[in-house]
């Protein structure tokens, strides 16, 4: 067995923090960081998961008003010692062609993709932090027989925790964070 990188180790007794992953070039693509533990995405995505995304980023951006940006694996700086990456985000900040990530109060709207490997993460981890973290509204779509079924959830304001909407599995058709309609059959082959 051969010892780890240097890279890998921790800085701190307490873990890496959110500004630590801009320092980390020799890092994978798609490092996140949750409580201070760095996550690699393995194994690699599957086409189903790779399609669906750019195909509701391609949507969800031509029905996006003007002041509104669709981002895809950004990091979202939820505090000092988380920074997920979401598959897909919406926000009202202005493109910035050098940002690295966006802090949780620019972020409407985060949308995870749900894989066998990120399932836990996504349905539990991730769903309490960006709750707790103030965005708005949570879509989790899971893969049901090869169709896309998205499950919406709003943040409850008194409660500062999601609550589900709705779950869609024909036509995913919202309100907020701006109007939106996708047919979701189209959004995979």
């Amino acid at each position: 067995m051969t010892a780890l990188p240097k890279w890998m180790y921790p800085p701190r007794d307490e873990g890496w923090f959110a500004d630590d992953l801009d320092n980390l070039p020799e890092a994978p693509r798609h490092t996140e960081l949750i409580d201070g533990a760095l996550v690699f995405r393995t194994p690699p995505q599957r086409s189903w998961h790779g399609r669906l995304v750019t195909a509701l980023t391609n949507r969800l951006t031509a029905q996006a008003p003007e002041g509104v940006e669709v981002e895809r694996e950004m990091t979202i700086r939820l505090d000092r010692r988380n920074r997920p990456e979401p598959d897909l985000l919406v926000t009202t900040s202005p493109y910035d062609p050098d940002r690295t990530w966006y802090s949780a109060d620019q972020v409407q709207l985060v949308v995870e993709v749900v894989s066998p490997e990120s399932a836990h993460r996504d349905r539990t981890v991730k769903l309490r932090k960006y709750a707790e973290a103030g965005i708005p509204h949570y879509w989790c779509i899971e893969d049901e027989d090869g169709a896309p079924v998205v499950h919406v959830y709003e943040l409850d304001g008194p409660t500062g925790t999601y609550v589900p909407v709705e779950i869609f599995r024909d036509v995913l058709k919202r309100p907020v964070p701006f109007p939106v309609e996708v047919d979701l059959a189209t959004l995979t082959p």
